[in-house]
C-alpha cells in the first residue's frame, strides 16, 4: 500500500456507530464528528458516554428491525457491538451477542442499502480464546455473505485509557519478534495504540473499498505509519 493510496477524499460520509457509546466507539465518533462527518449513535436506551454532535437512534442490536431502520440513510455501516472485556469464561455470550448481532447487521445493511459494513473483529490464529475468535471469525463470514464490501480489522489487543497493562509486555514482545520461533506469532499477536485503531477506523471509513479487505495487526501498523507520514497532523504512529 502506497502513500499515494492514502490521500483520504474527504467526502462527508454519513456513518452509523452500532456501540457508539463505547470504549473504541465514543472515540471514533467523537472524531468523525470533528472530521465533518455525520455520524449516528446506535445505542441502547439509557446508554451514555455519546459523544456531542451526534444523532442518536435507541434500539436493540439484536432486533433486525431496529437496526434496520436505524440505518436507513447511512453511507456506512461501523459495527462494534461485542462483549465487554472478552474471557473464556463469556463464550456463551460470544454467540449470543457478539456473533448474533453481527449477523443481524448483515442483514439489517442489506434491507437498509448500506454501501460500506466496517467491522473490528481479532487475531488469529491465536493460542487463546478459541470461542471469542470463532464467533469473530463467523461474523466476518455473516457480513462478507451481505455482499456489501466490507472492511475488517483484526487487532488482537489495543492499548489506551484504562488498558495500559499489556505495556508491562513490551520487552518481552520485542524478545519474540527477535527470535526466528516466536517472530510471526508475536508480530501476528501485536499490541497496538488506540490511536493507531482510530485513524485506520477513519481511513477506512472516508476510503471505503470495492470488494472485502481484512487488515491483521501488522497491515494496521504499517498503515497507521503510513497515515501519520501521508496526512500532517494524523495519529498513528506504533512504537
Amino acid at each position: 500500500m502506497g502513500t499515494s493510496e492514502l490521500q483520504t477524499k474527504h467526502v462527508p460520509r454519513r456513518v452509523l456507530i452500532a456501540g457508539a457509546n463505547g470504549y473504541m466507539g465514543s472515540r471514533l465518533a467523537k472524531c468523525l464528528v470533528a472530521g465533518g462527518h455525520s455520524v449516528t449513535a446506535f445505542v441502547r436506551s439509557g446508554a451514555r458516554r455519546v459523544p456531542a454532535g451526534c444523532a442518536v437512534v435507541t434500539g436493540d442490536a439484536l432486533d433486525e428491525a431496529s437496526f434496520t431502520a436505524a440505518a436507513s440513510g447511512a453511507d456506512t455501516l461501523v459495527h462494534l457491538v461485542g462483549v465487554a472485556h472478552p474471557s473464556p469464561s463469556k463464550a456463551a455470550l460470544f454467540e449470543t451477542v457478539d456473533l448474533a448481532s453481527a449477523r443481524v447487521a448483515a442483514r439489517a445493511a442489506l434491507a437498509a442499502r448500506v454501501g460500506h459494513v466496517v467491522y473490528v473483529s481479532v487475531a488469529r490464529p491465536a493460542p487463546v480464546m478459541a470461542a471469542y475468535i470463532s464467533a469473530r471469525s463467523r461474523a466476518e463470514e455473516a457480513l462478507a455473505q451481505s455482499n456489501i464490501p466490507c472492511t475488517f480489522l483484526q487487532p488482537w489487543y489495543v492499548i489506551g485509557p484504562g488498558h495500559y497493562w499489556p505495556i508491562a509486555l513490551l520487552p518481552l514482545y520485542r524478545l519474540f519478534e527477535l527470535l526466528p520461533p516466536t517472530r510471526a506469532t508475536a508480530r501476528r499477536l501485536g499490541l497496538l495504540k488506540i490511536d493507531t485503531m482510530l485513524s485506520c477506523l477513519i481511513h477506512a471509513i472516508e476510503n471505503p473499498p470495492r470488494v472485502t479487505r481484512s487488515w491483521d495487526v501488522p497491515t494496521l501498523r504499517r498503515l497507521g505509519r503510513q497515515l501519520s507520514t501521508a496526512v500532517p497532523g494524523a495519529e498513528g504512529a506504533v512504537q
